[in-house]
């Protein structure tokens, strides 16, 4: 009988303090799945030694892979890690991120109800990296919600479970380099009802290392997000919602 298989899409920029720790919390989790399970870091052009300690640990865990790519930003590295894990024939795709802040032990709940996917997303509903996200992520509800009319609850949460066929449908609405496809992928799961499930998370501060996003750059995002959006879809995102439920069940 074959084993479902699990990829782990995690990106990485400068995140040499936190990348050993987080493989070795997040590599049991492959491993005890089992099958053609694989952990996948997408080392996005950090400018320390991410990378090198990435293959280092390659050397250790043959479930491990490394991937060293320009910087692209966070929704395009992982964009390219999901179209990997779905070309190598995952069933099964989660992401979550290398800088410590989510929990392996809280992924078993999500596997449990992987038959119902959709798209299982972590609900950060106490976020404890600081006030400046906790506003970006209510501005960025409202923001959807005038664009699509869709309330999601946490847009762009790095802890979900995507059945892979569906997700494969659900990419090719996404434009390559979209800078927050997590955000865009929410939206077109919640809007075409392809079933979202919000699961309670921890969400910790940021483990080590130094927090890129300020409150300055949170607002540009905001703009920028809205803007893109409209531009590229409208107020429609142009998935026929009854069709893709038939193609994805």
């Amino acid at each position: 009988m074959k084993h479902d298989s699990l990829y782990i899409i995690m990106p990485a920029y400068n995140e040499e303090k936190n990348i050993g720790t987080v493989i070795e919390q997040w590599y049991p989790v492959v491993e005890r799945i089992g099958g053609e399970s694989r952990l996948v870091i997408l080392n996005d052009g950090s400018r320390d030694g991410t990378y090198e300690m990435i293959r280092k640990y390659q050397k250790k865990y043959e479930r491990l892979i490394g991937i060293d790519k320009p910087n692209e930003g966070h929704g395009g590295t992982i964009l390219r890690g999901y179209h990997y894990a779905v070309d190598a024939g995952a069933d099964y795709i989660f992401q979550t991120d290398s800088d410590g802040q989510t929990l392996p032990d809280e992924f078993w709940q999500f596997w449990k109800k992987r038959k119902t996917c959709g798209l299982l997303i972590g609900y950060r509903k106490k976020r404890e990296d600081g006030f400046s996200r906790l506003f970006v992520t209510r501005v960025l509800r409202l923001v959807l919600f005038l664009t699509f009319g869709t309330w999601v609850k946490d847009a762009n949460t790095p802890y979900r479970l995507m059945n892979a066929k569906q997700l494969s449908k659900v990419l090719k609405k996404i434009p390559d380099g979209f800078f927050l496809s997590n955000v865009l992928m929410t939206v077109i799961y919640e809007k075409h009802h392809l079933h979202v499930e919000y699961i309670p998370i921890t969400f910790r501060p940021r483990q080590a290392g130094k927090n890129s996003i300020n409150m300055k750059r949170i607002i540009k995002i905001g703009q920028k997000i809205s803007c893109a959006i409209r531009k590229i879809y409208g107020n429609s995102l142009g998935i026929p919602s009854n069709k893709m439920q038939e193609k994805t069940k």
